[in-house]
């Protein structure tokens, strides 16, 4: 039988922080974080006489579809064209979890095999070692609350899935010529770190069921940026060892604390940065916040962009 194109539409995720590391005797990493569309990653997988790989992040596309037939036992790499529309890489937008698990979750269907649960799916492409919201973001969309992972689990425990009010959105300022720590570095960063104190992940989880939750279960926006804000302030601290502040740069700094001087609490700094996020209740609202960043950053190589939250996860045609 003739393989069907398959499309794979992921969103983006903001991550806000996370509530602890250093600790083997408890769950670790964890965090919270949304998922948003735009941006998105998309994944388009077409038959064909042998593999390629075309569009954005070709090379790490073909290293996925290579740990996937390893991971699948195939017994070489699949007859298809993969071709990737999406965000640069390392930009704190989750692109390589998204990326990983729409080539996995396409070439399940791409090859007619049984869909797999979001765990085996993620060990598929070799993500969620550490935070699990991207993954728990990709396959339930909305704000994604990740409990952690005791040592030898798969996946960090997803504590709650929370709807988004649709009319919020989100601006993004994403600086075009930084990227934020992956890979070796980040590894390297996290092994540097001091274990998180006890009583720091105690407040951050106050600040999450306390503020955060019941601001979205009351699509109070204002509430729900300043609990952003706060835990990102509180989880930012405890990573100043390994990137300098509370926030990557004093650039980023900067911008967070002139959008709050502007009037719109909920500002903070996604995964590593670069890019900053701010949370508004309306289109208008963030049309009025985009202008004005575009004029603050005129001299700036930043894009700006308004994001919409995304509660379905991603979406899969063929």
């Amino acid at each position: 039988m003739m393989n069907v194109a398959v499309q794979v539409c992921a969103p983006c995720r903001l991550h806000f922080g996370m509530f602890t590391v250093g600790h083997a005797d408890q769950r670790e990493y964890g965090g919270v974080g949304v998922m948003v569309d735009p941006p998105n990653v998309n994944v388009a997988i077409l038959p064909a006489n042998a593999f390629s790989a075309q569009g954005s992040h070709s090379g790490r596309v073909t290293q996925f579809v290579a740990e996937i037939a390893s991971r699948w036992e195939l017994p070489e790499l699949p007859n298809c064209e993969i071709d990737v529309q999406s965000p640069v890489d390392h930009s704190g937008l989750g692109v390589g979890t998204q990326l990983g698990l729409a080539v996995a979750l396409g070439l399940r269907h791409f090859l007619e095999r049984p869909a797999l649960p979001i765990e085996s799916l993620a060990a598929s492409v070799g993500r969620g070692g550490r935070s699990a919201v991207g993954t728990h973001g990709f396959e339930k969309g909305g704000l994604i609350v990740d409990a952690g992972k005791l040592r030898g689990e798969r996946l960090g425990q997803l504590f709650r899935r929370i709807e988004m009010p649709r009319n919020w959105r989100f601006v993004l300022v994403q600086a075009t010529n930084r990227q934020g720590l992956a890979g070796v570095q980040e590894a390297e960063a996290f092994a540097r770190l001091p274990p998180v104190p006890k009583a720091t992940t105690s407040k951050l989880w106050r600040v999450v069921t306390e503020d955060m939750i019941p601001a979205v279960e009351a699509a109070d926006c204002a509430g729900f940026g300043e609990a952003v804000y706060e835990f990102g302030r509180l989880a930012g601290a405890c990573f100043a060892p390994a990137q300098g502040g509370t926030f990557a740069s004093p650039s980023i700094e900067r911008l967070v604390n002139a959008i709050r001087e502007f009037g719109v609490a909920g500002a903070g700094q996604s995964s590593w940065g670069p890019t900053v996020f701010a949370v508004v209740p309306s289109d208008a609202e963030a049309a009025s916040l985009a202008a004005w960043l575009r004029n603050q950053l005129a001299d700036d190589e930043s894009e700006i962009m308004v994001a919409a939250p995304n509660n379905c996860g991603a979406t899969l045609r063929s």
